[in-house]
């Protein structure tokens, strides 16, 4: 099934909805297998001064039916601050095996309390649930890298789920037979596929 899905992601497709599907296997795997390539992609946000920033994240869950994927971060870094301020986010991920690129950009939500931030946090691991466990905050200055305060069972606090809900997939392929890129989009409901100059 993955060899499958590995062929048919990568090959050159005649049908746009051919390569739409084989991009939400690939964002579908990265979500599932820890090993997966997918499982690490980039999260773009506007910095407070406006320019971009990119960050690794992991992901934790897509849904191509609806048309979101969510990823975990420290409530207190600067990202969730960004999104805070500017929901408009995207995603991307290249996948050198496959020879293949996906951009995603849509509107994020924050959940730091609620069913979706339950949810996340009760099927985390022990060893996921310890990184929230720590005093101070991500990206603060300290005298040395070993941590030194635990928040204990406050950790859930600090936990955030970042949804993003996207409104347009992009996909690159290069291939030794020519090279194919395509843009999803989708506005009202209703998707507009093209075909792009890579």
């Amino acid at each position: 099934m993955a060899e499958t899905r590995q062929r048919d992601a990568s090959r050159v497709s005649q049908s746009l909805d051919d390569i739409r599907q084989a991009s939400e296997a690939l964002l579908a795997e990265g979500a599932a297998d820890p090993g997966s390539v997918w499982r690490s992609p980039a999260l773009v946000t506007a910095g407070a001064d406006g320019a971009p920033q990119a960050r690794t994240v992991v992901l934790r869950r897509f849904e191509a039916g609806e048309r979101f994927l969510e990823v975990h971060a420290d409530a207190r870094s600067a990202k969730i601050g960004e999104l805070a301020t500017r929901p408009d986010a995207g995603l991307h991920g290249w996948d050198a095996a496959r020879q293949v690129q996906l951009r995603l950009t849509g509107r994020a939500s924050l959940h730091r309390t609620g069913p979706v931030a339950d949810a996340a946090w009760a099927a985390l691991r022990p060893q996921s649930r310890a990184t929230y466990d720590v005093l101070p905050g991500p990206g603060t200055v300290i005298a040395s890298p070993e941590r030194t305060s635990h928040v204990g069972e406050e950790a859930r606090g600090a936990f955030c789920v970042i949804r993003l809900a996207y409104t347009t997939l992009e996909y690159l392929h290069l291939g030794k037979d020519g090279h194919r890129r395509a843009r999803f989009t989708w506005s009202g409901g209703a998707l507009v596929s093209d075909w792009l100059v890579p």
